[in-house]
């Protein structure tokens, strides 16, 4: 029997990059996954391509957050893994920063997990198990300039991340943030045309002396590796691990 046959497991930004390789190695192991995007057609694309379950959301809103967890709910009666990773980066100095993106990007990265957490918890919490895994980021511990929104968010998510894996332990709950380092995404891919336009280089010295300069490993990271950790933290072995801020930087943090 495989680690994951049958879990039931919800994963946001489900239409591309690090939400997509995620949904197709849980999907490879047997889970039953709920892919959340609201990119409709390349999400119905890859669900339909992966053999999955999916719902069109804008996890900005209240409202689409919850839809999301009844749509899960309703369907498998319950909800062992909730894998949030849907979120967007803006690169800008703060005297330019729109307001209206700042709390867009809180909502969507930082608010959103904190309600899909809350709604799938009476799930987990009958069951005496569950899994809560965060997208999170290196910036999720260090800053850089320009990126106000993102790294405020992502702080808070560590936050959020530690409080509830305190309460969830009693419970069989544990709750981790995976925080890698650039990872090859058309997220990424934006922000390096956005970079070389902030600084006024090329997309190349983007790459090398932005993006890798504090990494001993000097490669992206691929979008996989995310969804094979995810799936360690979903394992007998990582029973013990909560609360983690689980860094996978090619050494950028060791600094």
């Amino acid at each position: 029997m495989d680690l994951l046959e049958n879990k039931v497991t919800v994963i946001t930004g489900a239409a591309s990059g690090i939400g997509l390789a995620t949904a197709e190695v849980f999907a490879e192991d047997g889970a039953k996954v709920v892919m959340a995007d609201i990119a409709e057609d390349k999400l119905e694309k890859e669900a339909g391509r992966l053999g999955q379950e999916y719902i069109i959301t804008d996890l900005s809103t209240q409202k689409d957050c919850r839809k999301l967890a009844d749509f899960a709910l309703d369907k498998y009666k319950k909800v062992d893994v909730l894998i949030n990773i849907a979120g967007i980066q803006t690169v800008s100095p703060i005297e330019d920063f729109p307001e209206d993106k700042w709390r867009f990007m809180i909502d969507l990265m930082l608010t959103a997990p904190f309600l899909l957490t809350k709604y799938v918890w009476p799930s987990m919490k009958e069951q005496g198990w569950g899994r809560i895994i965060h997208l999170n980021s290196v910036h999720g511990l260090v800053a850089s300039e320009f990126k106000s929104a993102y790294i405020s968010a992502k702080h808070g998510l560590g936050g959020l991340t530690k409080t509830t894996a305190l309460e969830g332990g009693p419970y069989g709950i544990t709750v981790n943030s995976i925080c890698p380092a650039y990872v090859r995404t058309p997220l990424v891919d934006n922000q390096i045309a956005d970079q070389a336009k902030t600084h006024g280089i090329s997309e190349d010295e983007v790459i090398e002396k932005i993006m890798l300069v504090k990494a001993s490993v000097k490669k992206l990271i691929e979008p996989r590796m995310i969804g094979d950790v995810a799936k360690f933290l979903c394992s007998d072995a990582a029973a013990h691990i909560s609360g983690s801020m689980f860094t996978i930087d090619g050494g950028w943090t060791a600094n």
